[in-house]
């Protein structure tokens, strides 16, 4: 229960011209063989993707990710490439990147054609382990009021092809032109998830649940709430608190149902009034608190964030890594 895993992708860079370059999968395999598949291959050829294992607490999470991150980058160096991090690349076009030869992606490609070739975005995920699928559709539910604090909190995509955008994350407005994507409707149950996803299928809208892109899901496979909105941070000090933070909401939110307890659920609708404003500001900007019907300026709301997930973050010895005091 609330155990953690970490999924971040990274930047594939040439050393001289600093553009996004193929490394033909060179430093997957490399990754591979000192850690054991935690490393996969992307869509594109210069995206690589890491892993953490099932980890236990914030802290497991912590060496993985920074040793993942290590190695990661000596391979790189030792194949001739560079790492970087963030949402999108400043100047790299999509137009010249490669796709991975893979059935899975050539099928994306041939149905969303230049939607999946512009795809070029690197992204954080979360997972926390919530193995009773109803509690799991509950919580997420409610966790999606939370979405655009955090959100915020992550935004590091302001260039797009040798542009400043205006935008603390243009990522998710390149992403946003997927199927199936951005802050899920409210399901009663995880019955009626199922439902949603079986008539897809059957549909031919989709063949699996996993091609369901939303900023969070009650993951398909894994006893997991997968937690998809963050770009991908620059330091692995910032996922951590960000996955720190995450754990901590979703404790919380389960220690109110256990106490028959919940927390206002709001509309799609409003919600992503507050996702455009985090991607369009960041932490910089202001967030609407729907129960005071008010602008409120977002770090002020990030503090009361904090408030709300105290007891959480006690119950789980990680009130250093989500103050940072």
């Amino acid at each position: 229960m609330f155990t953690v895993g970490i999924e971040e992708e990274y930047q594939v860079i040439d050393p001289d011209s600093r553009e996004l370059v193929s490394h033909e999968q060179q430093i997957v395999a490399g990754v591979n063989l000192i850690l054991p598949d935690q490393a996969k291959a992307e869509m594109h050829e210069a995206v690589v993707e890491v892993g953490t294992k099932v980890c236990r607490n914030i802290k497991e999470a912590e060496e993985d990710i920074k040793k993942l991150r290590k190695v990661v980058s000596e391979i790189a160096r030792s194949k001739g490439f560079m790492i970087g991090a963030s949402g999108t690349h400043p100047f790299s076009l999509w137009q010249t990147q490669l796709i991975t030869e893979n059935p899975r992606y050539r099928e994306i490609v041939n149905e969303l054609q230049d939607t999946a070739r512009s795809n070029l975005i690197f992204g954080l995920h979360v997972h926390v382990g919530v193995p009773d699928k109803d509690m799991a559709v509950h919580i997420a539910n409610s966790v999606r009021y939370f979405l655009p604090h955090i959100y915020a909190l992550s935004t590091n995509s302001p260039f797009w092809e040798g542009r400043n955008t205006g935008f603390k994350s243009y990522r998710s407005k390149v992403f946003d032109k997927f199927p199936r994507t951005g802050i899920p409707d409210f399901f009663d149950s995880y019955a009626e998830y199922e439902n949603y996803v079986k008539l897809l299928v059957k549909t031919n809208c989709i063949d699996n649940a996993k091609k369901i892109w939303w900023d969070i899901r009650v993951h398909p496979f894994y006893d997991t709430i997968e937690f998809r909105i963050c770009d991908v941070p620059m330091r692995a000090d910032e996922t951590i608190a960000i996955a720190a933070l995450i754990q901590a909401l979703v404790v919380k939110l389960h220690q109110l149902r256990q106490g028959n307890l919940n927390f206002m659920i709001y509309k799609r609708a409003l919600l992503n009034e507050n996702k455009w404003r985090a991607s369009r500001y960041g932490i910089d900007g202001k967030l609407i608190d729907f129960g005071k019907e008010a602008e409120v300026n977002t770090r002020g709301l990030i503090h009361e964030l904090l408030e709300f997930v105290s007891t959480a973050v006690d119950q789980l010895g990680t009130h250093p890594i989500v103050t940072g005091k």
